[in-house]
């Protein structure tokens, strides 16, 4: 199954993303200096996505220094949470948001600002809710907290128009799992990116967990 996703969603006037990768690393930087080199690293184990969360006062200089030097990489903003939060991560160079979850008003303002978005759920109620304000991609998260596998595979029978981007408990052991499901376009999780790995600037070893996430990704 091509699980490639579209660049443009049939039923909204605003773009998703257009990244060919599916795993997607969630970051948090607190020195906006790793951010290019960081990019570099992930890109060089074949992946060209990367999800800057605002979990830290680093996050939009982070954003910004990727968005200047590595324009090759799609860039996203995660922890969007706030309808403030969208113009900021627009100026900053995203191309993209993520949040753990999405409120009404949040939603109408990633549709005004054109910005590719993909809204938190956890419960059907929620999927349903965001699938009539047009998304058709959404984040599962916390991913493992919903149900995991089992919840994505319940979703896809009633909700098979919708696919998904678990985050939250995803790891290289079961990676594969969740990429195999038909609901699941991507997958997230931090494990890419440790902190330590980070602290240390050891971007071959993130190159190398890169490299094993994208080789699981394709098979």
């Amino acid at each position: 199954m091509n699980h490639t996703m579209p660049t443009t969603c049939p039923t909204t006037c605003f773009t998703r993303p257009a990244f060919t990768s599916r795993v997607v690393p969630v970051i948090v930087l607190t020195d906006p200096a790793h951010a290019v080199p960081l990019a570099h690293a992930l890109l060089e184990g074949g992946i060209d996505v990367m999800e800057i969360t605002l979990r830290s006062a680093a996050a939009l200089a982070s954003i910004e220094a990727v968005a200047r030097a590595v324009p090759q990489m799609h860039l996203g903003a995660g922890t969007v949470t706030r309808v403030a939060e969208v113009q900021q991560v627009i100026d900053a160079g995203a191309s993209f948001a993520l949040s753990p979850g999405c409120t009404d008003a949040l939603a109408n303002a990633v549709k005004a600002a054109n910005l590719p978005f993909i809204p938190g759920v956890m419960t059907p109620g929620e999927v349903m809710h965001r699938r009539e304000q047009g998304f058709s991609l959404m984040k599962l998260f916390p991913a493992q907290q919903a149900g995991g596998l089992g919840m994505l595979k319940a979703l896809g029978a009633p909700l098979s128009d919708v696919m998904f981007c678990p985050t939250g408990g995803v790891s290289t052991e079961n990676l594969k799992d969740f990429l195999s499901l038909p609901n699941v376009a991507m997958a997230g999780g931090s494990w890419l990116t440790p902190a330590s790995a980070l602290a240390a600037g050891d971007w071959a070893g993130i190159t190398r967990l890169a490299k094993e996430a994208t080789a699981i990704a394709h098979r």
